[in-house]
């Protein structure tokens, strides 16, 4: 379905984005999206950390 992504379909996406948050907006929506990211490969290092102990036991 996406395989035919290219820059033109890029940047459409780019500026949609623009129109609909605006553009004094746009830099606290990627650090929002920053900070999520941050806390999810946080939450998997657990995950990963808390099976390996649980292998280490067994």
């Amino acid at each position: 379905m996406l395989r035919n992504i290219g820059w033109p379909e890029i940047v459409l996406i780019l500026v949609v984005v623009v129109l609909i948050f605006g553009a004094t907006k746009l830099p606290d929506l990627a650090r929002s999206i920053g900070a999520s990211a941050k806390e999810f490969r946080k939450g998997l290092d657990e995950g990963l950390k808390d099976d390996e102990d649980a292998d280490n036991k067994a």
